[in-house]
């Protein structure tokens, strides 16, 4: 058994195997497409994981968009479905006040011509205030507020004009007479007040 630099040559030959063995598999693994070593490896492996964390991140962050986007929608719904049902729920005495309000008409006429009557009538005419009062105030528990705009700034929202009248003792625009009283169910116009307006 010889001696090479200091190794007896038994020794040399099983690390020179060794080493050619790991060539020669280096070799065979780049030849069929397997993992690349080295550096180079490393930096390929390390970019394709990037890729793919950058590819999830954004996934994750539109999941979350959606997710917000969604539950915003959801939110937009039960809140028009809540002002829905309260606008069902406050206005749906309109037809029912509607048809109420030619009777409330048709007793203040009745007062004003039995107060214009020859003869005594107070005590028709102090009953049919009661009843007059009475109603209106049944009416108000509802949401129902007369509207009786004399003296006051024309407003088209809740009044509509019948004629124009010039009056120097009165401000333009103001209400000078009112021909029908109007009538609002929680502050939305059931019937506008016909009025005459100063010019």
């Amino acid at each position: 058994m010889t001696v090479e630099n200091g190794k007896p040559e038994e020794q040399v030959s099983e690390e020179a195997v060794a080493a050619e063995h790991e060539t020669v598999e280096e070799f065979v693994l780049n030849e069929e497409g397997g993992v690349p070593l080295g550096d180079e490896a490393e930096q390929a492996a390390d970019s394709k994981l990037q890729q793919q964390v950058e590819t999830l991140t954004e996934q994750l962050a539109q999941a979350k968009d959606q997710t917000l986007r969604a539950h915003a929608e959801m939110q937009n719904i039960k809140r028009r479905s809540q002002q829905d049902v309260e606008k069902a729920h406050k206005f749906a005495l309109e037809k029912f006040v509607d048809s109420l309000i030619p009777v409330v008409d048709s007793l203040e006429k009745g007062i004003e011509s039995a107060e214009q009557a020859e003869g005594s009538h107070e005590g028709i005419i102090e009953g049919m205030n009661l009843t007059l009062k009475q109603f209106l105030s049944s009416l108000e528990k509802s949401g129902v507020k007369q509207v009786d705009p004399a003296g006051q700034p024309f407003d088209p929202n809740f009044h509509q004009a019948m004629s124009m009248v010039p009056n120097p003792d009165m401000e333009p625009n103001t209400v000078m007479d009112v021909f029908q009283k109007g009538y609002t169910l929680n502050d939305r116009l059931v019937r506008p007040a016909m009025v005459v307006v100063s010019k």
